[in-house]
C-alpha cells in the first residue's frame, strides 16, 4: 500500500470530484477524505486488518479532535484549536473502499468523546442500514440503466440481454448489480483475481449460479460451477501466463486462440455487448484524447480502452471512475447511453445521509426518554424499505431529468451556456476540471447539431441544485409553513406522525428543506430552469422556488408527472419524454408569471388558494362542456389532442387531463382578470379564449417556440414578447368585461369595433404567413395588439 500513496492521492481527488456531484442529493453537503497506513506488515491476513483497523481508529480521531462539539444546545469548539471558519459541529463518516465494515469503530470512538451524533457519526454500522444487504447501490445505478434501454424501448426485466462487467459476485456493486434482473446474459467480466467468460449463457441457469455465489461468503470466480457455463466457457486466473481460449470465446472477444490475461480483460472492456457493467475498482475507460498517466490508475494502464473503441450500447457505472469524465463525453458524443458515476451510484451515500438525519432525529426520542435504544433500532430497521425506496426515486427522479434535458436537443444550448458562465463567474464551476466546453467549443458544437451530452448536462444538473440549495438556505422563504411540508415528507413515514415534534425541532431542518426543495425543482424544471427565469423576471433565486411550489400545487403536477411516470414501457420513449417536456414547459411558463406578477406577501398557501380554485373549475368545465367556455375550433383541437394520446397509449382519463393542460396555460391569466373585475371565473375565460381565437395567439405562441433555438439573448426577447402579449390580453379582457352587459359577450364588443378588430387579426394572421413567424414579426404583432388592447 505504501508504494503507491501518489496514486491513491489521485483517486481521493477524483473521488471528491464525484462527491462534490453527489452533493446535490444529501444533507449536508459531503467531502471526501482518505488515509493510507504507514504500514501493513502483519505476520497474517488478521494482524494486517488490525493495523488497518488502528491507522482508521487514528485518522477518526484526529478528524474530531479538529471538530466543533454541540453540547446543550451550544457550540463547544476543540480545545487549543485556531479556527478560521465559522461554527460547523456537523461530521460525518460513511463506509467507502477499505472501510465498509469500519463504521462500528467509528460510532465507539464518538461515542467515548462524547461527540453529539453518537453513532449516527457513522452510517451503516450495526444499528444502521447494511448497503450490501440492501443492494442499494446497485439498485440506484440499475435505475440508470434500465432508463438508458426503455429510451430504447426496451425493457431489460423481460428481454434478454448481454452484459459485459469488472467485479464478481461476492462484491457489493456487482453481485447485486447481477441479481437485479433474471435475463441478463453475463458473457464475460473480470476482477483482480480472475477472469469469467461465457459465450452463450442460459438466463435463468446463470441465474441462479450467480445467485448461489452471492451468497456464499468470499466467493470468486473460481468457485463457478464449470457444469453451468455454456460451450467454450471457462474461468481463469490472471496470474497464468497465457489463456487458451474456445473458438466461442474467441469470436466473443476478437482475440487469438493464446492470449494474455491482459489482452483478454482489454477485449472485454471493448466487447460488443448490450451493456458494460463497472462495479469493481479502477479507471478502466479513458477519451482516446487523454494519457493513461491522465487517467489516474497506474494498474489498469495495460488494459484500459479508448472510449472510441468501445462497442457496448449501455454503461453503467455501479463503482466510481469507471470512466473519465472526457472518456464518458466521448461514449456520449458517439452515440452510447452513459451518465456519469455520481448519478448512476449516488444511492449509497444517499441512504447514509438518511440514516444519519433519522438518527439525529430518533437521538432526540432517546435523550428524552420517549424510546430506548433498542426500540430506535426496531424502529430504523422497519423503515428499510421505505428508506430505500425514497433514494431510490431519487434515482429514478435524476435520470429522468437527464433524459429530458437532453431530449431538448440544441434548444436549451443557449441557457446552458448562460448557465456556466454564471458558475464560472461565481466561482463555483472550473470548466476544465468538469471537462465542460467553452463558449468557442459551445458555438462549434451547436453549428455541428451537437448538443451537451448526458455526463456533461449531469454537472450542470448537480451545480444547479448545488448553488439553488445555497441560495435557499440563506433565504427567509424556508420559514414558509407551506413549504415547510418538505421536511416531514423527507422522512419515512413510519416517523411522520409519531415523531412529529422530533422532526420538527430537527438541527438540519432549514438544510433539509433547501436539499428537498433544490432536488425537486432541478428536477422537474431542468438545470437551467432558475437561471432562465432570473433573467427573464430578475426576480432572485428564492421567488423562483415560490413560484415553482405555487404552480407545481395549482396544476397538481405531482399527479400529472406520476400519470406519466405509470407510462414507462407501455409508450413510445420518445413521445413519453415529450409529454414531460410539456409539462415542464407548463411549470415553466406559469412560473413566469407568478415571478412577475405576484410575490405572495401573505404567504404562499394564501397566495396559491384563489389560483387553485379558478384552475379546478375551469380543469372541470373542460372535462365537461368545453363547448360553453371555448370557440369551436378550440372545442376540436381539445378533442384531437385526446384522441391523440388515447391513440398513443394513456387512459381516457388521464388523456384528458393532460390535454387540457393547453387551454388551462390561460388560466393564472383568467384567473387574474376575473378577480380585477369581480366577475366569475367563466365569464372571464370566455372572453379570454374568443380573444385568442380572434387574434392567433394560440398560434403565435406555437410559432414562438421554434424561434431563437440555443440563443440565450433571443430566446429572452421572445419570452418578453410573449409576455408583453399576455399583458395586453388581460388588458383587453377587463376592458371588454367592463363594457359588455352580459359581461362575457365577445361578440357584441367585436362588432362595436369592427375596423380596428378586424385590422389587427389580419395584421396579426399576416405575421404567421410566408416563410413564418421571425422575432421581427413577433415584436410587431406585440406592437400592434397592444394598440388595441391601449385604454
Amino acid at each position: 500500500m505504501v508504494r503507491r500513496p501518489q496514486d491513491f492521492r489521485t483517486e481521493i481527488l477524483g473521488l471528491a470530484k464525484a462527491q462534490q456531484v453527489k452533493n446535490a442529493v444529501i444533507v449536508p453537503q459531503g467531502a471526501k477524505g482518505g488515509f493510507v497506513p504507514k504500514a501493513t506488515g502483519g505476520a497474517n491476513r488478521d494482524a494486517t486488518y488490525d493495523e488497518g483497523v488502528a491507522a482508521y481508529e487514528a485518522f477518526v480521531s484526529s478528524l474530531l479532535s479538529l471538530t466543533d462539539n454541540l453540547v446543550k444546545g451550544e457550540i463547544v469548539p476543540p480545545a487549543d484549536t485556531v479556527r478560521r471558519d465559522g461554527d460547523d459541529p456537523y461530521l460525518v463518516v460513511a463506509a467507502d473502499k477499505g472501510t465498509a465494515t469500519f463504521s462500528d469503530f467509528a460510532n465507539e470512538i464518538a461515542t467515548k468523546r462524547g461527540f453529539w451524533l453518537g453513532d449516527a457519526f457513522a452510517s451503516g454500522g450495526s444499528a444502521g442500514y447494511d448497503h450490501k444487504k440492501m443492494g442499494i447501490t446497485a439498485k440506484g445505478a440499475w435505475e440508470a440503466v434500465k432508463r438508458h434501454f426503455r429510451e430504447m424501448n426496451v425493457d431489460i426485466q423481460t428481454t434478454p440481454f448481454t452484459v459485459a462487467g469488472v467485479g464478481d459476485m461476492s462484491g457489493d456493486v456487482f453481485g447485486n448489480g447481477m441479481l437485479l434482473s433474471r435475463k441478463i446474459r453475463l458473457v464475460a467480466a473480470f476482477d483482480h483475481r480472475d477472469i469469467f467468460i461465457d459465450p452463450a449463457p442460459d438466463p435463468e441457469a446463470s441465474f441462479e449460479e450467480r445467485k448461489r455465489l452471492f451468497e456464499r461468503p468470499r466467493s470468486s470466480w473460481q468457485d463457478y460451477d464449470r457444469a453451468k457455463l455454456s460451450a467454450g466457457g471457462g474461468v481463469y486466473s490472471r496470474k497464468e501466463k497465457s489463456i487458451a481460449l474456445s473458438e466461442a470465446a474467441q469470436k466473443l472477444l476478437g482475440v487469438g486462440a493464446q492470449a494474455t490475461p491482459q489482452d483478454v480483460m482489454a477485449a472485454i472492456l471493448r466487447a460488443d455487448v448490450d451493456l458494460l457493467w463497472f462495479g469493481g475498482i479502477g479507471t478502466y475507460v479513458r477519451a482516446s484524447t487523454e494519457t493513461d498517466p491522465q487517467a489516474g490508475d497506474k494498474a489498469n494502464d495495460a488494459i484500459r480502452a479508448a472510449a472510441n473503441e468501445l462497442r457496448a450500447k449501455v454503461i453503467g457505472e455501479g463503482a466510481n471512475l469507471g470512466v473519465t469524465q472526457k472518456g464518458r463525453i466521448e461514449f456520449a458524443l458517439a452515440g452510447g447511453r452513459i451518465n456519469t458515476d455520481a448519478i448512476d451510484n449516488s444511492a449509497g451515500v444517499n441512504t447514509s445521509d438518511v440514516e444519519v438525519n433519522i438518527k439525529i432525529a430518533l437521538g432526540r426520542a432517546v435523550a428524552e426518554g420517549k424510546i430506548d435504544t433498542p426500540e430506535r433500532n426496531a424502529i430504523l430497521s422497519a423503515m428499510t424499505d421505505d428508506v430505500a425506496a425514497s433514494v431510490l426515486r431519487n434515482n429514478y427522479l435524476q435520470t429522468l431529468a437527464l433524459s429530458v434535458a437532453a431530449s431538448d436537443g440544441l434548444a436549451e444550448l443557449g441557457f446552458h451556456q448562460r448557465l456556466i458562465q454564471s458558475l464560472v463567474k461565481d466561482g463555483r464551476l472550473n470548466r476544465a476540471v468538469e471537462a465542460l466546453p467553452t463558449d468557442a467549443q459551445l458555438a462549434e458544437r451547436a453549428a455541428q447539431g451537437k448538443p451537451l451530452t448526458r455526463p456533461e448536462l449531469a454537472v450542470l444538473l448537480a451545480y444547479a441544485k448545488i448553488v439553488l440549495e445555497d441560495d435557499l438556505v440563506k433565504s427567509m422563504v424556508l420559514d414558509d409553513p407551506f413549504l415547510a411540508r418538505e421536511l416531514p415528507a423527507y422522512f419515512p413515514p413510519a416517523m411522520r406522525e409519531r415523531f412529529a415534534a422530533e422532526i420538527d425541532a430537527h438541527p438540519l431542518r432549514r438544510a433539509i428543506i433547501a436539499t428537498s426543495l433544490a432536488n425537486d425543482i432541478v428536477n422537474r424544471g431542468g438545470p437551467t430552469f432558475v437561471v432562465r427565469l432570473t433573467d427573464e423576471t430578475g426576480q432572485p433565486p428564492e421567488a423562483v422556488a415560490c413560484a415553482f411550489a405555487a404552480v407545481s400545487a395549482i396544476y397538481d403536477l405531482p399527479a400529472i408527472h406520476a400519470g406519466l411516470d405509470a407510462l414507462d414501457g407501455r409508450i413510445d420513449s420518445a413521445e413519453q419524454l415529450r409529454l414531460y417536456r410539456i409539462a415542464r414547459d407548463l411549470l415553466r411558463r406559469q412560473a413566469g408569471f407568478f415571478l412577475r406578477h405576484h410575490r405572495f406577501r401573505d404567504g404562499l398557501e394564501q397566495g396559491i388558494a384563489p389560483y387553485a380554485r379558478g384552475v379546478a373549475a375551469l380543469a372541470a368545465a373542460f372535462s365537461g362542456n368545453a363547448a360553453a367556455l371555448l370557440p369551436e375550433g378550440a372545442v376540436a383541437r381539445l378533442a384531437d389532442a385526446v384522441a391523440r394520446l388515447q391513440k398513443m397509449g394513456l387512459s381516457p382519463e388521464f388523456a384528458r387531463r393532460f390535454a387540457a393542460l393547453e387551454p388551462l396555460a390561460q388560466a393564472l391569466d383568467i384567473v387574474r382578470v376575473a378577480g380585477d373585475m369581480e366577475a366569475p371565473v367563466e365569464d372571464a375565460a370566455r372572453v379570454v379564449f374568443a380573444i385568442r381565437d380572434a387574434f392567433h395567439l394560440d398560434d403565435i405562441a406555437a410559432a414562438s417556440e421554434a424561434l431563437a433555438e440555443g440563443d440565450h439573448f433571443d430566446r429572452l426577447a421572445v419570452d418578453a414578447s410573449l409576455s408583453g402579449l399576455a399583458s395586453a390580453q388581460r388588458r383587453l379582457a377587463r376592458s371588454i368585461l367592463a363594457q359588455s352587459a352580459r359581461r362575457s359577450d365577445f361578440a357584441a364588443w367585436r362588432a362595436r369595433n369592427e375596423a380596428a378588430v378586424s385590422r389587427v387579426a389580419e395584421g396579426l394572421a399576416e405575421v404567421l404567413s410566408g416563410r413564418g413567424l421571425t422575432l421581427a414579426k413577433l415584436t410587431v404583432a406585440v406592437a400592434q395588439f397592444r394598440d388595441l388592447s391601449a385604454p
